[in-house]
């Protein structure tokens, strides 16, 4: 069983009731700000993905839970937050052994998504990029916006025989070299 007594922040998973994801992070959320967690609760997250659906005839990119009734928490594990956390409405527990939590490891948080950061930044706008990874992958297209703080990029892109601008992470997109 790993030590809960170190003082660095780790990623824990949450069970919820289905559906409740969004109400279980606005709660944390209010949880946080309410008692001043700042310092021991850093984050919270619902895994999303962009997909692209069709009705009616038409298309358009929706946003999707990829874990259903899961959400995901850094903090500081102390016996006084789990209580806090677990009797957040809507919470059924941490994902571990009885009800307690074991922190994810780094891979997890890579494959997740929960943390990724380009530490190099060479992009500018104007550039032609490749989208690598995600809903739009195999698209091509040019940078319109850098957001370095959070990591995205606006890219225009041609989709369904139209210029649209979409937000992608820059870990999804590589240059294209001329």
């Amino acid at each position: 069983m790993p030590d809960f007594t170190e003082s660095t922040p780790c990623w824990y998973i949450l069970h919820t009731y289905s559906g409740y994801e969004a109400m279980v992070k606005d709660s944390l959320q209010r949880l946080i700000e309410n008692n001043n967690l700042q310092d021991q609760i850093f984050d919270v997250k619902i895994p999303m993905e962009t997909t692209i659906e069709e009705k009616n005839g038409k298309r358009k990119l929706v946003e999707r839970k990829l874990l259903p009734c899961y959400v995901f928490i850094k903090m500081i594990y102390s016996n006084q937050l789990w209580y806090w956390v677990t009797n957040t409405r809507g919470v059924t527990g941490f994902v571990g052994p009885q009800g307690r939590p074991i922190p994810m490891k780094e891979a997890e948080i890579r494959k997740m998504r929960l943390e990724e950061v380009v530490e190099n930044v060479d992009f500018a706008v104007g550039e032609k990029i490749s989208i690598d990874a995600g809903p739009l992958e195999g698209f091509d297209g040019v940078i319109k916006e850098l957001n370095i703080p959070a990591q995205k990029a606006l890219v225009s892109v041609e989709l369904f025989g139209r210029t649209t601008d979409v937000e992608v992470e820059f870990i999804q997109i590589r240059k294209i070299d001329e």
